[in-house]
């Protein structure tokens, strides 16, 4: 089991990765097969935090509208149509047009949602979900609707943090006076009120995940498209087997490892102590180190065998090893309550808080207590 410990390391980063660039069901692959090939806490904060929806939502309305849109005379609008370079053309509303257009023109966060700014969080939350649905890349194919999207993601994570959306009113609410300051033609003209999240990971955490749709997301973020991509290459080599020999391949470096593993048992004599009471191999007489007091367990002939310059040399490596484990067993504690405190911020989930403020880090203390006996010596 401890063997696995590595891989199971590579595959909560690797989840981590997806999480970062939206692919859900790719993180919560990894992390369920982190959970199998060695169980962490941090593994299973991050499945908790991923299976969490967002909040509710409602209604909101956004920015002043022209006279002659056709949601003010309720005629039906027209289709319009986009080419994408000559191939698979995507269809848009003319009301979908004049959408991002008012978002464009908005000179606020707050007339970006469409709320006042007195506007409670509920309303901040019902404003936000009604506008990312109707924007998101995935249904809206306007031109300029990613960057709309965007805008509208920046607004709701400025204004849903107090401390930003605070410091925002007393500074914010002005268009820059130079063309430089505004990325995408004019979106982001909020310099110093950059969200501390992507508005794609916000709208996940609203929604439990990508759009609900089969379509696959229209977001300019060249990585997801690149992580999804290799994907897809990556399962087709593998259904293109070319039969048993292939097969055989494959497997191969799994035989070996196998059969390495077999030999290095068979080759590998079991160590004359234990950390832990271990009656399969008669390791259950207890004894303590002289130097750190650290409690090993041995065989009853270990004292007839070992003596002197033998044993202090024993006893060393029963310390390294102790002080080794509890080296490692802090270190996951300080990354299980990092990886909470990170999840409780995201999904402002109290509960997360305060389990991690709870935890005991008794391996943490223990390395503490180890350090000042060597500090002392």
């Amino acid at each position: 089991m401890e063997g696995n410990r590595d891989e199971a390391e590579k595959c909560i980063n690797i989840a981590t990765k997806a999480f970062e660039v939206g692919d859900k069901e790719k993180a919560l692959k990894f992390l369920n097969k982190a959970e199998k090939l060695y169980p962490t806490d941090r593994a299973k904060a991050l499945l908790d935090a991923l299976t969490k929806n967002g909040s509710s939502a409602g209604n909101g309305a956004y920015c002043r509208r022209p006279a002659n849109s056709s949601e003010n005379t309720g005629a039906q609008p027209e289709r319009e149509r986009q080419d994408s370079g000559g191939g698979e053309s995507k269809g848009f509303t003319k009301e979908q047009v004049e959408g991002v257009q008012r978002i464009k023109r908005c000179k606020d966060y707050y007339e970006v949602l469409g709320i006042s700014k007195e506007a409670s969080e509920d309303e901040l939350k019902k404003a936000y979900r009604k506008l990312a649905l109707k924007f998101h890349p995935d249904k809206n194919h306007a031109p300029g609707a990613t960057e709309a999207f965007k805008k509208i993601g920046n607004a709701y994570a400025v204004l849903s943090n107090p401390d930003k959306r605070r410091q925002y009113d007393l500074t914010g609410g002005e268009e820059p006076s130079s063309p430089g300051h505004a990325h995408g033609g004019g979106f982001d003209f909020h310099r110093g009120f950059e969200a501390d999240i992507t508005p794609e990971d916000l709208f996940n955490m609203f929604f439990g995940g990508g759009f609900p749709s089969s379509s696959a997301h229209a977001f300019t973020n060249g990585r997801a498209r690149y992580s999804q991509q290799t994907d897809q290459r990556q399962e087709r080599a593998e259904e293109r087997g070319d039969g048993g020999f292939s097969m055989f391949i494959q497997l191969m470096p799994i035989v070996v490892l196998i059969l390495v593993s077999i030999l290095s048992q068979l080759m590998v004599s079991t160590p004359p102590y234990s950390l832990y009471s271990r009656p399969s191999t008669g390791q259950t007489v207890k004894r303590q180190t002289e130097n750190l007091r650290v409690d090993y367990y041995v065989t009853r002939d270990f004292k007839s065998e070992y003596k002197g310059n033998a044993l202090q040399q024993i006893e060393k490596n029963v310390e390294e090893d102790y002080v080794s484990n509890v080296r490692n067993n802090c270190w996951k504690e300080r990354q299980t309550k990092t990886d909470l405190l990170y999840a409780a911020k995201v999904y402002r989930d109290d509960r997360m808080r305060k389990k991690a403020e709870l935890m005991t880090m008794d391996n943490c203390r223990e390395l503490d207590r180890l350090n000042d006996l060597f500090r002392g010596g």
